[in-house]
């Protein structure tokens, strides 16, 4: 039997549920207990230090709350860190995808030479909901010729079939720290 991981139970107890946020019906999952919480934020991103594969080359954080967990991840693992950003606030050419969310459609883009051809990427963010944000990341990395070999979330809505939505697109190397 294997024991369970103790920063588990420690990161779950610092996401809070927000009934009718942003609107009447959703649950949102709010993170803010967690990252104003040193010894919970510690425990998440080593955590999700812990997913990566081998030989990494950069990790990929979304806007802007995978920010919050690609970035340090990025650090303790070595490698550099490139931000997926809105349209709009990266200054040099970029590669542009939209795509639907669980309530809206969205765009992301990326520098065009932000990561080289080939690179091995794992991508980081805080929560895999439809999978449209990952999916659509997931694309731009394929734009910029590098090879996504994981993803890891800290959150997982199962019941939004995200995963299922990934595993059409061809992206099956993911984790999630918890899953609701």
């Amino acid at each position: 039997m294997i024991a369970a991981d103790p920063r588990l139970e420690l990161i779950a107890s610092h996401i809070k549920d927000v009934p009718d946020f942003p609107r009447p019906g959703v649950i949102f999952k709010d993170i803010t207990p967690l990252l104003g919480c040193p010894e919970a934020y510690r425990a998440c991103v080593s955590a999700l230090v812990d997913l990566a594969p081998e030989n990494i080359d950069v990790v990929v954080g979304m806007e802007a709350r995978g920010f919050m967990f690609a970035a340090p991840v990025a650090l303790k693992l070595g490698v550099g860190f490139v931000p997926v950003r809105k349209p709009g606030k990266l200054p040099r050419d970029v590669y542009s995808e939209t795509f639907d969310l669980e309530y809206g459609q969205d765009t992301l883009t990326v520098h065009q030479d932000s990561i080289q051809p080939g690179a091995r990427v794992f991508m980081v963010d805080d929560v895999l909901a439809t999978g449209g944000t990952i999916g659509a990341t997931a694309k731009l990395i394929q734009y910029l010729g590098a090879d996504l070999v994981h993803v890891g979330v800290v959150l997982e809505l199962g019941f939004l079939s995200g995963r299922e939505h990934l595993t059409r697109m061809g992206i099956d190397h993911v984790s999630a720290l918890l899953t609701s």
